[in-house]
């Protein structure tokens, strides 16, 4: 029986293989930001109120203008696709059918045609600035050809963070034909029957698109030479441009780069650490979440991403003044354990405890939840 996030992950682990399971689950060199996204939830105390009328609880809400069953998105992953058979496919019906909104990474295995052509709601796409700068503006067309209603504009992957695990398990897709892969690949039978139904194993939205990689072998060195380091606040309004349309940026962290973010005139912007992927010894999202709100909440929407492993999470988040929150981990776990349906189960796990703990609270909508329900001197202001 899956009853929260934590049985979909230990599902998961057992079911993906080693290197992707790994990809999903860990962060860069010691993990110490990693661990403090959720540690830092974990500290954040909850006040229990009761004699209070918990009938017609309401979780919906808009993120952008567009009306969500409740205040999550799912998170733009990289090879969703190798934590099961046609993953982003799979991830991006199950949001539609729940109500909230799939983003869709650069480096996704499937592409921006395959996701649109399995789906009938608007998703959104997420954006790396390459070096390309013409295969930069024909993917921003392709989003667009798509039906993608928003483009989120990563900021924090300029250079690589160093990952440890990646490094070890010699990170590929599709894995590389050695003997500790194979091994590996002997004990995930379900996995591997998935993958022989699919035609799906590379970066779809990549391979066979930009100028120089027409197959697997060359991918590693395009990516190697084209993530931009000289990414800057005039390419945002450059992309922004281009797109015309709903522009959020992911990555945010400083209250400084909050303000120049906002005077872009973007829609949302996103405070997220990469999940603790890239910079070591940042601090937590969710600690960062309260100064930026207080910087720009009312120019721009704040919404927050990860260390969200739970309903009271994202209840937290909100709490602290996000607009919206996004989810990476918790969805890539049920997708690795369940493909579709365990996707459904981390939205299904993540409403009812938001719902449940919101009542606990003492409210019934979640569009008027403030500090009010936190303990004070237990979050971070």
């Amino acid at each position: 029986m899956i009853t929260c996030i934590e049985d979909l992950r230990v599902l998961a682990e057992k079911r993906v293989p080693r290197m992707f399971y790994d990809y999903a689950d860990s962060g860069s060199w010691t993990e110490s930001t990693y661990r403090a996204n959720q540690g830092d939830f974990q500290a954040i105390k909850l006040r229990q109120r009761v004699a209070v009328d918990m009938r017609n609880r309401n979780l919906r809400t808009k993120m952008v203008g567009m009306d969500v069953a409740m205040p999550v998105a799912l998170a733009p992953t990289g090879l969703a696709g190798m934590q099961h058979a046609d993953g982003e496919i799979l991830a991006a019906k199950a949001a539609e059918k729940f109500g909230v909104p799939f983003t869709l990474s650069t480096m996704s295995i499937c592409s921006l045609e395959d996701v649109a052509a399995h789906t009938t709601a608007p998703f959104w796409f997420q954006l790396y600035v390459m070096r390309d700068r013409a295969f930069i503006e024909a993917l921003i067309e392709r989003a667009g050809a798509a039906g993608c209603s928003a483009l989120v504009l990563t900021m924090d992957l300029q250079i690589l963070g160093q990952r440890h695990k990646d490094l070890k398990n010699g990170l590929s897709a599709p894995p590389k034909p050695t003997v500790r892969n194979i091994l590996n690949l002997m004990s995930k039978p379900r996995w591997c029957m998935g993958m022989l139904g699919t035609r799906r194993y590379g970066f779809g939205n990549i391979v066979g698109h930009a100028k120089g990689v027409g197959d697997l072998s060359s991918l590693s060195v395009w990516t190697a030479e084209q993530f931009d380091p000289g990414l800057s606040w005039a390419d945002v309004e450059w992309i922004k441009q281009r797109w015309g349309g709903k522009l959020i940026l992911k990555g945010i962290m400083d209250v400084e780069d909050a303000r120049l973010a906002a005077r872009c005139g973007v829609d949302a912007l996103i405070v997220s650490n990469h999940g603790g992927r890239q910079l070591d010894g940042a601090p937590s999202s969710i600690s960062a979440l309260p100064a930026i709100v207080n910087a720009v909440g009312k120019d721009v929407e704040v919404w927050l991403d990860s260390g969200i492993r739970s309903g009271q999470d994202v209840l937290k988040a909100m709490a602290l003044g996000a607009k919206g929150t996004m989810i990476g981990r918790a969805f890539l776990y049920g997708l690795g354990a369940m493909g579709e349906a365990g996707v459904t189960h981390t939205l299904e796990v993540i409403a009812r405890e938001l719902d449940l703990s919101m009542a606990f609270c003492g409210r019934t909508d979640i569009r008027k939840v403030d500090r009010g329900i936190l303990l004070p001197g237990s979050y971070p202001t």
